[in-house]
């Protein structure tokens, strides 16, 4: 009996961690993968994402359009809406067994809700967890309380869900999705992905990803103007950008970024995405990962890169020794990234870890969606200090 097992994927951030489980599944006989796709990666601007799934194998079994023009909070509200009706039409097309979703975008939350209301079990990747800056965080637990299967990353946060009412057995500690590439990956050289990306080969050589911070919008302003300013103060270094998500105030970072790029184009890029492998071989290339990304707390601790994490956006999130956090002013930004570039904090990237688990989660979690009885998964029951209710 093969089991089928609808995988849901709505832009790159969810998408590059969701390759090593969506490889697994495709090798296993007892699995039927469907794949659907929609939101970011079928945006020119985020770079058409869709194509580089289909570039690594994985046949696109539905596809649902939803990302409206704009990226103010309204917009973003309606998008939700169309998802939302989108997704009903695809999973009653794909009928799968079992839905998929990883993180806190509100794409998850709409295609978790409408395989709720019809009567599909939804399991959630990287649910308990806490980032205060932004309105992710009531998505995720919003997720959390839609969802009857539960991978978390760490101890802390299985204990956070079971907090919220859920079964103590069916939430898992698998670790983080995003280290089982980043574990198995060679380091690459230097100077090969510098050529491919038409970068120079200065130094330092940052990677910088900044996402608006949509539970403070003036604080996402303030941390990008801090951010383009400390830049001006290491001329000498390469800066490779990653463009922000589809998110209110995504456009307005992208636009400032752009005008960075065009004051400095000898020494600066902005990419739309550089696709997972080509943004894990960045990073592990690179001197430093500045900004507000989860990448710089999660994956680049686990290759010995040194992280400067600005402002609130990530608030909450357990931190690796190799993880220099500071305020969104400008000078702030500069001590920050001087200290990160140091030989003694060198000394302290090379013994760190990532404390978010040790890259075999693909494999845990595939076991649990093919093991896990169906019968009755449907049936949530809200467990209050150890009783079901």
């Amino acid at each position: 009996m093969t089991r089928r097992i609808c995988v849901a994927t709505g832009s790159r951030a969810d998408y590059g961690p969701l390759r090593p489980l969506l490889a697994r599944l495709r090798e296993e006989p007892e699995a039927d993968l469907r794949l659907l796709v929609s939101g970011g990666h079928l945006v020119a601007e985020q770079g058409l994402t869709i194509e580089a799934i289909r570039r690594d194998g994985h046949p696109v079994d539905a596809v649902v359009t939803n990302v409206l023009a704009g990226d103010s909070p309204h917009a973003m509200a309606k998008s939700f809406g169309v998802a939302a009706a989108g997704y009903a039409d695809a999973l009653l097309g794909l009928a799968p067994d079992l839905l998929v979703v990883l993180g806190d975008r509100y794409e998850a939350l709409a295609v978790a809700a409408v395989a709720a209301l019809s009567r599909i079990p939804v399991a959630h990747i990287a649910g308990g967890q806490v980032t205060r800056g932004a309105v992710d965080d009531s998505i995720r637990h919003a997720i959390t309380k839609l969802a009857h299967l539960h991978f978390t990353s760490t101890e802390e946060f299985r204990r956070r869900i079971v907090q919220l009412g859920e079964p103590a057995d069916r939430v898992h500690v698998v670790g983080s999705l995003g280290l089982d590439e980043v574990l198995s990956r060679p380091r690459p050289r230097r100077a090969e992905v510098l050529g491919e990306l038409g970068l120079p080969d200065g130094k330092p050589l940052l990677l910088v990803t900044y996402h608006s911070v949509t539970a403070d919008p003036a604080d996402s302003a303030a941390g990008l103007a801090g951010l383009t300013a400390a830049l001006d103060r290491f001329p000498q270094a390469t800066i490779a950008f990653t463009a922000s998500n589809v998110d209110s105030g995504g456009a307005e970072v992208n636009r400032r970024l752009r005008e960075f790029v065009e004051r400095n184009p000898d020494r600066s890029a902005l990419f739309p995405s550089l696709g997972q492998q080509g943004y894990l071989d960045l990073m592990m290339s690179c001197d430093l990962v500045l900004g507000n990304s989860s990448s710089a707390l999660i994956e680049a601790p686990a290759v010995q890169t040194p992280t400067v994490n600005i402002g609130r956006r990530q608030e909450g999130r357990p931190r690796a020794a190799s993880v220099i956090d500071c305020g969104v002013d400008a000078d702030e930004i500069v001590d920050a990234v001087r200290q990160a570039l140091s030989p003694e904090h060198e000394r302290v990237t090379a013994t760190a870890t990532s404390p978010y688990g040790d890259g075999k989660a693909a494999e845990r979690i595939v076991h649990h969606l093919l093991r896990e009885p169906l019968d009755g998964l449907l049936h949530k029951e809200f467990v209050d200090g150890g009783v079901r209710c």
